[in-house]
Order: structure tokens, then C-alpha cells, then sequence
């Protein structure tokens, strides 16, 4: 079960992706994995760096995607976008964001809410 749910994870992952290069964002790496976590997503919006995380939710019967990145999920996500900042350098000074893809519904009829800035670091 768990290797059928990475792979769902992984196309809507794609499908983010695709969605947001669609709207101009360049993808700067993918499935980052620190120990204190993983970035999704890092794209570039023009200057900035946008660090996203991508959640599917079949049912919203516990929330929906988009509330299931609470303040824990939150903490991580900026842990592990410090680690990768610190790996790359000429990143670090640039301003950053969080956004979350939150998918819901069935692969057949899905919906997609690109939330920019979702969270603030603080």
C-alpha cells in the first residue's frame, strides 16, 4: 500500500509541477529530503524562491489537503527549506515563499488550489 500511495504521490507531484510551470514558475529541484523533512517542490517565481509542498486528499472527510499542512507539517517544510538554502548558496539571499497544491476529489475530477504564500515564517 504504501508504494501505490508514493506513486499517487508522485503524479500529482508532476501534475503540480506542470502547473506551475505553467504560470511561469522554473523548477530548481524536486523530492528534497532532509532528516527534518522534504520540500515537495522548489521553483523559482521570478526572483524568488518558492519552496512547495503538494498534498492529495481523496475524501475531504478529515479537513481536505490544504488544512492537513498544519503548524508541525509547517515546521518542517522551513527546516528543511533552511537545509537546502544552505546548500545552495546563491539562493540564500533571495526571498522566499511557502506555497501549497492542495488536490482534492477523485483522479477523475479533481480540485486544484494553488495557495501562494500559504504560511508565514515566523
Amino acid at each position: 500500500m504504501t508504494s501505490d500511495r508514493r506513486v499517487i504521490g508522485d503524479d500529482w507531484e508532476l501534475a503540480a509541477r506542470k502547473h506551475l510551470e505553467a504560470a511561469g514558475l522554473r523548477l530548481l529541484a524536486a523530492n528534497q529530503r532532509y532528516r527534518m523533512g522534504e520540500i515537495d517542490l522548489v521553483m523559482r517565481d521570478g526572483d524568488v524562491v518558492v519552496f512547495v509542498e503538494v498534498r492529495y486528499r481523496r475524501s475531504t472527510g478529515f479537513g481536505g489537503s490544504a488544512p492537513s499542512v498544519d503548524a508541525t507539517k509547517q515546521r518542517k517544510l522551513v527546516l528543511a527549506a533552511q537545509c537546502f538554502l544552505a546548500e545552495h548558496a546563491d539562493l540564500a539571499r533571495r526571498a522566499c515563499r511557502f506555497d501549497v497544491v492542495a488536490v482534492d476529489g477523485s483522479a477523475d475530477a479533481p480540485h486544484v488550489d494553488w495557495i501562494r504564500n500559504a504560511f508565514d515564517v515566523g
